[in-house]
């Protein structure tokens, strides 16, 4: 049970590193297109930033993940193990991005409100907070499943 915890800690650390990195990515990525463009495209610049904290958080993730948290499957090629991971990650970051588009799209979007009370800037990292949550239990869960040496 100890090192259970120990491994949810470290976990938690290399997704809070992980977490700077692809929000910091997507924020820059997201004022950038909303600089380019106009703010009517904000669910559209929201969700091309999310990707784009993806790319870059993930390598930092999978590295990280396989230094501190997990032990590597010894008789798993590194490509497979990559892979997977990326495809596991994949489907976090879809499950993150639709979670993104909710909040920003259908709850901010349909709400004028909102809308004048709450910064575009403020409404996404509501949003990236409470998606990130939810994909870091099913992203635990998952690598420990299929990635974790038993």
């Amino acid at each position: 049970m100890k090192k259970l915890f120990a491994q949810i800690v470290k976990f938690g650390i290399v997704g809070f590193i992980s977490f700077g990195i692809d929000y910091v990515t997507g924020l820059i990525v997201l004022n950038l297109v909303m600089a380019l463009t106009s703010s009517s495209y904000f669910e559209a610049a929201s969700l091309i930033g999310s990707v784009a904290g993806f790319t870059v958080s993930v390598i930092a993730n999978y590295i990280l993940s396989f230094k501190f948290v997990f032990e590597r499957k010894e008789d798993m090629n590194k490509k497979v193990e990559f892979i997977t991971f990326v495809v596991l990650s994949l489907i976090g970051m879809l499950l993150n991005s639709f979670l993104i588009w909710i909040v920003v799209g259908p709850i901010y979007g349909g709400n004028v409100a909102l809308q004048q009370n709450i910064g575009h800037n403020l409404i996404y990292t509501i949003a990236k907070v409470f998606s990130t949550a939810i994909v870091m239990v099913y992203n635990f869960v998952t690598r420990k499943i299929f990635l974790e040496k038993k």
